[in-house]
């Protein structure tokens, strides 16, 4: 029997059984395995793949919208092709199929340098940059000044209405699930009103710090190092690059620069809501 093209491979519909599936996909390609997160965008998302002829997965990814009905924004995340199919058009085919599907949802991505031309050529442009940093936090001179305590279940509908004004569409389905998939879940106050929020999340050996949320640098610093109080692993987040002063404050405190990923959109110019209050995403792969 002949095997059939990679070209004629049917795309389907993801769900949490494929979670495995998925993690040897992001072994294969040298990534961590991050079962955790798959689980977290397999339920929070939608996701996409194409089986391969000789068993698991020839590619996926995970689309996760935003908006109460009709979705106002959609991030594309976890873009992957298993090494044997590399290169033969599967992810191009793939992603086709999902801008397609979106029809006139605006779309945003983090990319890779590698994975920005294949973006490119689908019609993304490049709005913006996020530098990745990693390392064990050490504080350094005096403790930030804002008050900061663990999120209680109280705090959901606060944290609900800032993170919607700031991120610019309801993420309701994302925030929720975040004191399940977190390790941590801080809120920074000021006055009884809480002006900033933060979730560290294990992802191998390391926490990642997202959301970050806050009113300004200051919350933003009180946020991490509360995060990394409380935690004995490295910390690893992606900040915004305009945010150059938080930049300088992690990098005195022993975080170091990984890489710089492109933020991409797609049928918008620029993404909505308050890019100043707005530090770090979730994750990359859910904005």
């Amino acid at each position: 029997m002949s095997t059939p093209s990679l070209a004629s491979l049917p795309i389907r519909r993801l769900t949490l059984r494929d979670q495995a599936a998925c993690a040897d996909l992001s072994e294969d390609r040298g990534w961590p395995r991050e079962e955790h997160k798959w689980g977290f965008l397999l339920t929070a998302g939608k996701g996409y793949g194409i089986d391969a002829p000789d068993g698991g997965l020839a590619s996926a990814c995970v689309v996760t919208e935003y908006g109460p009905q009709n979705p106002t924004l959609a991030a594309l995340g976890m873009v992957l092709v298993a090494g044997r199919h590399a290169r033969q058009g599967v992810g191009r085919r793939l992603m086709q199929h999902v801008v397609s599907a979106m029809g006139t949802t605006p779309l945003t991505l983090h990319a890779t340098p590698n994975g920005r031309p294949l973006y490119e050529e689908l019609g993304f442009k490049a709005t913006g940059r996020a530098e990745m940093v990693r390392g064990r936090f050490t504080p350094v001179g005096p403790e930030p000044r804002v008050a900061t305590r663990a999120a209680t279940a109280e705090d959901l509908t606060a944290i609900l209405r800032l993170d919607e004004q700031v991120f610019g569409t309801d993420r309701t389905h994302i925030v929720t699930r975040l004191p399940a998939f977190a390790d941590q879940l801080r809120v920074a106050e000021e006055g009884g009103q809480i002006i900033g929020y933060a979730a560290a999340w294990p992802n191998m050996d390391t926490h990642v710090v997202g959301p970050l949320i806050a009113r300004d640098t200051s919350v933003a610093q009180a946020l991490l190092a509360s995060l990394a109080a409380h935690t004995d692993r490295p910390l690893r987040t992606d900040i915004d690059v305009r945010h150059e002063e938080l930049l300088a404050w992690v990098k005195e405190r022993g975080l170091e620069s990984v890489a710089f990923n492109s933020v991409m959109t797609y049928g918008i110019t620029e993404l909505p809501g308050d890019w100043t209050r707005r530090f770090a995403p979730v994750t990359v792969a859910a904005g």
